[in-house]
């Protein structure tokens, strides 16, 4: 299952990602967590110190590695060289999986214990100075989105994703790479109004999303997300001394997180759950496609000098029975 959460910056978004790592953590489930935000906190949220967070390998710097492992055999892709962020599989390509080992996983993937297990991390790399001018931030995730194209996920297992803040997730396709998005938003006018980018620029795309309402503090507060965002809004986070904790680096044993907020949590995954029976494999390939061809007209055939349309496998629909090439 693949699970995305947004929100305007300081919304806490990562906070509340983090915790639903834990969660999944604690149940003993599979987790893959990646964090696509230009911040790049997901990692000291987690509990790395800073040290360890810098020294995570960045997924962009090792762009060529992960290309080439997906592209397999698929006889449609010349080469890593001609794949773009939104290469779709085909026959012969390699695919992910959350319980394998792999050599993606071996080289961009850092295991981190947690109280409650242990889940495999992931990071885009920071934006630096060097890419001021150069380089857009999108272009450090497109090796997110090429590898939740390929990833054939199944249920209790799980990929969440720490998205980059406010709109911008739009820049890409990858906003529709997820069987739920919780988008976390806090009881004022600018906590609402990335809620209302997203539903609107979501809605052509059968998006699903789930609104988890951040630093309630009473019935006003909760009114104000029932006015504003109706049945979307799934629960509520109130202040948490756990959480308070955790940002001074000391977090307590997760089993003392507050019974709201552990309640909160179980409300996401029992969402995250329902999702599943709504999968739809062939309306996500269609997607995929879609972005695929936007990306090469409008940019990628002249970048690359190849017709990247023909990378599409039109009889190729990824699902988790397909079999990939070892």
């Amino acid at each position: 299952m693949k699970i995305a959460f947004v929100g305007k910056g300081g919304s806490g978004k990562t906070t509340l990602s983090s915790l639903f790592i834990r969660h999944l953590a604690a149940t003993g489930a599979p987790v893959v967590a990646i964090d696509a935000d230009i911040n790049q906190h997901l990692g000291a949220a987690l509990g790395l110190d800073e040290a360890a967070a810098a020294g995570l390998p960045a997924m962009g710097e090792h762009l060529p590695l992960i290309k080439d492992y997906l592209r397999g055999t698929n006889p449609r892709i010349a080469s890593a060289e001609k794949m773009i962020k939104t290469t779709p599989p085909g026959e012969g390509s390699r695919l992910l999986r959350v319980r394998e080992d792999n050599p993606v996983y071996d080289t961009c993937a850092r295991p981190v214990e947690l109280d409650g297990g242990a889940v495999r991390l992931m990071v885009t790399g920071p934006f630096t100075d060097a890419d001021l001018g150069v380089a857009c931030y999108h272009s450090k995730t497109g090796a997110v989105e090429l590898c939740l194209n390929h990833l054939a996920d199944g249920p209790d297992e799980y990929v969440v994703v720490d998205m980059t803040a406010g709109s911008d997730s739009f820049a890409s396709g990858m906003f529709t790479r997820f069987d739920l998005t919780f988008l976390v938003a806090e009881p004022t006018r600018k906590g609402v109004s990335v809620y209302r980018q997203y539903k609107d620029y979501a809605r052509d795309f059968g998006v699903a999303l789930k609104v988890v309402g951040n630093k309630v503090q009473g019935p006003d507060d909760l009114d104000f997300l029932h006015e504003h965002v109706g049945e979307d809004l799934l629960t509520t986070v109130g202040h948490s001394d756990w959480v308070r904790a955790m940002e001074k680096g000391r977090p307590p044993r997760f089993a003392l997180l507050e019974d709201a907020n552990r309640r909160a949590l179980r409300a996401l995954h029992a969402a995250v759950e329902a999702a599943y029976g709504l999968r739809d494999w062939e309306r996500y390939t269609q997607q995929m496609i879609h972005f695929h061809l936007k990306n090469a007209r409008s940019w990628g055939d002249e970048r690359t000098g190849t017709d990247l349309a023909a990378q599409v496998d039109p009889g190729f629909v990824l699902g988790e029975g397909v079999v990939a090439p070892a």
